[in-house]
């Protein structure tokens, strides 16, 4: 499974929900990356330097990195989900459907409701 590594605004929760599909998550936390104010371009420095594809709910600063990084292990970029096992699930299907992830912005949108 892919090799994650979380920001420090992504939902645990949602982490968790992704290491029971077998996924390796790395956390901003975890990686003593937290509470620093650490720049969005840092956070991606990090990702890359880890070999580790971002997580991240900061779709608009994501976005556009994404445009200027020349290269990088992936960017997931998420809509706000409260359904954190249904938002694991979204992101484990594209993960699994994309293969390599290297270069690559996904986006994973909550479903709309009727």
């Amino acid at each position: 499974m892919a090799s994650l590594y979380a920001d420090e605004n992504f939902p645990f929760a949602v982490v968790e929900e992704l290491r029971k599909l077998g996924h390796d998550v790395l956390t901003a936390l975890a990686a003593g990356q937290a509470n620093q104010r650490i720049v969005d371009a840092a956070v991606l420095a990090f990702a890359i330097g880890a070999g580790r594809t971002l997580l991240t709910l900061n779709r608009r600063h994501f976005i556009r990195l994404h445009m200027r990084t020349g290269s990088h292990a992936g960017i997931i970029v998420c809509t706000d989900d409260d359904d954190f096992p249904a938002l694991a699930q979204r992101i484990h299907d594209k993960v699994v459907a994309e293969g390599s992830l290297a270069n690559k912005l996904l986006r994973i949108n909550k479903p709309s409701t009727p």
